[in-house]
């Protein structure tokens, strides 16, 4: 068996948790195996376990329907889930089910190797952010950042609230809609990059790289130095991004 085989048939006939006992069968992971872009959510619904597929359910309908204003292809993004088996009566997972999963999860994350993770509610990104390093001190830490970018072991990370909370909360809807709409943000490049002073500062190898896929390839629309140039404001060569000056540019 190649690594894929062996890792979906390792998940298939786990058994390291008392969910082996409910669940239908196991929900591997779904998509193009070769993007660079990858959605991690929480756990199967009640209908992904009936029907056997991921995003199936109401959540996963309206996740498809986010993906309608996003200027990437829903189908071309691998799709996977921190706990693997649905959960009963939709519980949120313990420390077992996760300590068991979260193994094939991060074999996923090796063998996509993908350029870009989406987080999808608490779990997901609480352990995936872990994982990555990054800290974040509690929940609200959490629900503070969704839609923000992170970047760490050369992966762009962003946590998004799971669609299944706008499901219950209509008001959320349209929120929850606006917060994804950074995914055709982050994954352009700022149209004034190729004559900003940072490409320059970075080909020199006095900018970190950090700066360039936090802005300049990343979240550029939150740029000190973008918002001026829009306005046609005066800003120094050597201001960051976040406004700060580099005296040492």
């Amino acid at each position: 068996m190649n690594e894929w085989e062996e890792l979906n048939n390792n998940i298939l006939n786990c058994k390291k948790c008392h969910l082996h006992e409910t669940r239908n069968i196991p929900i591997i992971g779904e998509g193009n195996k070769n993007s660079k872009f990858m959605i991690i959510a929480q756990a199967p619904g009640r209908q992904e376990n009936e029907k056997e597929k991921m995003f199936v359910g109401p959540s996963g309908k309206f996740l498809r329907e986010i993906f309608k204003n996003i200027d990437l292809d829903f189908n071309s993004i691998y799709k996977t889930n921190l706990i693997k088996c649905f959960i009963p009566h939709c519980k949120r997972p313990n420390l077992k089910m996760i300590d068991s999963c979260k193994p094939y999860l991060l074999k996923e994350i090796m063998l996509i190797n993908p350029d870009y993770i989406f987080t999808l509610g608490y779990y997901a990104t609480r352990e995936v952010f872990d994982y990555f390093n990054i800290n974040m001190n509690n929940r609200d830490d959490f629900k503070n950042n969704f839609g923000k970018l992170f970047w760490s072991k050369n992966k762009k990370l962003v946590p998004f609230p799971h669609p299944a909370s706008a499901i219950y909360n209509e008001e959320y809807k349209e929120g929850t809609k606006k917060l994804y709409e950074k995914i055709n943000i982050i994954t352009r490049t700022c149209k004034w990059f190729n004559l900003c002073p940072m490409k320059r500062f970075y080909g020199k190898g006095k900018l970190k790289r950090k700066w360039i896929e936090l802005y300049c390839k990343g979240d550029w629309q939150s740029c000190k130095r973008f918002q001026m140039e829009e306005k046609g404001e005066y800003h120094p060569d050597n201001m960051l991004p976040d406004g700060s000056i580099d005296k040492t540019l």
